[in-house]
């Protein structure tokens, strides 16, 4: 059943003013701190009240009620790029899912690593000279060790660390690996006892002790070489407190949830970056927040600007932005990375955000760019080292695993299921489900796309491609040898279609959230399945209850005791823009007449309706203003105005239609022109 439809039409003396949305207004009053944190040694700031948004400011023009129509450059296989190839980048600097983002610049070098949940290679490391263009240099990572979140990598000396939080069997615990060539090898992981806490991040100060910093904002000593945990965890910051209580409520957030504490030092001061107001939930949970200290050991004082960075409204392109890093560029001039959702593509998972920043005469950050939307001057003085992006296509001549993939709910030694030969991959089947097959996965970060895959089974196998977001939250397509399968919210498979092929085709279609499968004996001439889903909901709001994962992954799995035989992935972008395209323009006519009734002159406004559908008329000149509801198609709204005086000059009214349709928004602009009456 088709969704009704609404149109707005307004008539103005000027141009109509765009999208608006409301504005999160802090109280004055702060919150009281956390009974546990009262004692800890902080120098309060006044309280802020907003007298503007802090954060973006994004272009009516660009929003089209399906999300923002966004233009970028673009790489292999039609996926987004930031740099744009003209001196400026558009966000994401990284696509797809990247939560957690830390980095350290070595020299003109910058190197970046991430949370990787549950998959293996872990902890990747990424590189770039110029902060916007990066490539996948290696992971530090190859055995399983439980969820790894929240990484920090420094480097101390000649030695590269980075410290993570990892959830296992056995509870929370933080573990360090290092290497002294970043292009080589990693250490084998350490557990630092004592670590029991999330988000670790190193700082050193300046009587050269090394410390780890967590969230809750707690602290521990570690030993010189930064193995070995050197005093008891002590809670040594209390956050910023901001009016999150109020009823009704003045900011909305998730929760006050103090993490990811990064620790900069500039000048006399050390700076504490640190995370607020909950990392998911809703689009307004999650900020940046500043505090400083001319010692590592405090006390630290927060910025009474605060905070730097925060999603202001639900209408912002970038949702629950947070979690950030300062670093300074290749220009000398300090920018910021940070997560944050796609405004309407949780699914794409927590993408990385640039910004630069400025240092203000006092001392403090302050973010610079107020729409998110619009293209960005790129940091001056650094170089491209990935020109051209990096596939997600996959021939699978290299006979090896692609730095693209990546095995989810993965066990030690789990690469071990693969092979190559002849361009093909072939994996050993794992489990007896779906869920226990440990697929092998890429991270989209495309908004529409598709995915094709050739398979051919050996033994009593299942094998297919599959988009998921975890164990119990999928939704895909698969053959067994008899039937082709299909799967949706986490179950099946369904009843499927009947095919008897030695090989079959499978491909998926995201287009923004309609999920479309189908199977060919060919490759060539394709069947639609009969189950095809709406998969806007899959992603970690939804599944909070289990270990923390992130957006919808695209994974080949291969489950039972044969194994399958994957050939020639395809991945291909379908569009980065909104869907659907947008709608015509309205189709209205407007005029504006003058007459004399009773020696004074009247002004007659019109609008008739010849859409399709029906219309909220407000007429609007310089003499009054007239609303009527529902105009239906092929109906004309009419008003007359006393303008009460025996003569008028000429004029124009503005027309400013607008269309909400299925949640889409389309607006045009007409003017309608009256003369001077009487004319003489």
């Amino acid at each position: 059943m088709e969704t009704s439809r609404r149109s707005v039409i307004k008539f103005g003396m000027a141009g109509a003013a765009g999208l608006v949305g409301s504005t999160l207004l802090p109280q004055t009053a702060s919150a009281a701190a956390p009974a546990a944190l009262a004692a800890a040694p902080v120098i309060a700031a006044p309280p802020r009240v907003m007298s503007s948004r802090t954060g973006t400011d994004p272009s009516p023009s660009d929003y089209d009620g399906w999300g923002y129509n966004l233009r970028w450059s673009t790489g292999y296989d039609g996926q987004r790029k930031a740099d744009l190839g003209d001196g400026t980048y558009l966000n994401p600097v990284i696509a797809g899912q990247l939560t957690d983002p830390d980095i350290v610049k070595d020299g003109s070098d910058y190197y970046l690593t991430m949370s990787t949940f549950d998959e293996l290679p872990g902890l990747l490391v990424w590189h770039s000279r110029d902060l916007v263009n990066w490539r996948k240099v290696g992971s530090a990572l190859t055995e399983r060790i439980g969820n790894v979140l929240a990484p920090s990598i420094v480097k101390v000396g000649d030695r590269f660390y980075i410290y993570a939080a990892v959830l296992g069997a056995t509870g929370l615990g933080t573990y360090v690996v290092y290497t002294d060539d970043i292009d080589g090898a990693w250490s084998a992981p350490v557990k630092i006892e004592g670590g029991n806490a999330l988000d670790p991040g190193h700082g050193v100060g300046e009587d050269g002790k090394r410390y780890l910093f967590f969230g809750g904002g707690r602290r521990m000593q570690l030993t010189d070489d930064g193995l070995t945990s050197a005093g008891p965890m002590e809670t040594v910051y209390a956050g910023w407190q901001y009016p999150r209580t109020a009823y009704p409520p003045v900011w909305i957030d998730e929760g006050f949830a103090l993490e990811g504490p990064k620790i900069h030092r500039r000048g006399d001061y050390f700076y504490m970056i640190v995370g607020q107001g909950g990392t998911y939930g809703p689009p307004t949970s999650h900020m940046v927040v500043v505090a400083r200290s001319k010692s590592i050991n405090g006390p630290w004082e927060n910025d009474p600007n605060s905070p730097l960075i925060r999603t202001s409204r639900r209408n912002d392109p970038w949702w629950s932005r947070g979690h950030g890093t300062v670093v300074e560029g290749p220009d000398k001039k300090p920018w910021i990375m940070y997560h944050a959702y796609e405004n309407g593509y949780r699914t794409l998972g927590r993408q990385a955000i640039l910004e630069p920043l400025e240092w203000t005469e006092d001392g403090w950050l302050r973010a610079t760019v107020k729409d998110l939307t619009k293209p960005i001057a790129m940091p001056q003085g650094g170089s491209n080292v990935n020109p051209d992006g990096q596939p997600m296509s996959d021939d699978f001549s290299k006979n090896n695993i692609g730095t693209q993939w990546r095995f989810a709910d993965a066990a030690s030694g789990e690469s071990n299921r693969a092979s190559f030969a002849d361009n093909a991959l072939t994996l050993q089947a794992k489990g007896t489900s779906y869920a226990t097959s440990s697929p092998l996965t890429i991270v989209p970060g495309d908004r529409a796309y598709e995915a094709t895959i050739q398979i051919s089974l050996a033994g009593a196998t299942e094998a297919g491609i599959m988009l998921f977001v975890d164990q119990a939250l999928f939704a895909g397509i698969g053959y067994n040898g008899q039937r082709v399968t299909t799967y949706a919210k986490g179950s099946g498979p369904g009843n499927g279609l009947a095919v008897s092929t030695g090989t079959i085709w499978l491909k998926v279609m995201n287009l923004h959230h309609d999920l479309v499968m189908y199977s060919s004996t060919d490759g060539q001439n394709w069947t639609k399945t009969n189950s095809n889903l709406e998969i806007s909901g899959y992603h970690h709001n939804v599944a909070r209850d289990r270990p923390p994962t992130e957006g919808l992954r695209l994974g080949l799995y291969a489950y039972g005791s044969g194994n399958a035989v994957f050939r020639d992935f395809q991945y291909r972008v379908i569009e980065n823009s909104s869907l659907p395209p947008a709608p015509p323009a309205l189709k209205v006519d407007v005029s504006a007449d003058a007459r004399s009734i009773g020696g004074k002159v009247h002004l007659t406004m019109a609008a008739k309706n010849n859409d399709s559908v029906p219309v909220d008329v407000v007429l609007t000149s310089a003499f009054g203003e007239k609303t009527f509801k529902a105009v239906a198609p092929g109906k004309t709204a009419s008003v007359t105005f006393n303008s009460r005086a025996a003569r008028i000059d000429g004029g124009e009214a503005t027309a400013v239609v607008t269309n909400m349709s299925d949640g889409s928004t389309r607006t045009i602009t007409k003017t309608a022109s009256y003369g001077a009456f009487p004319t003489a």
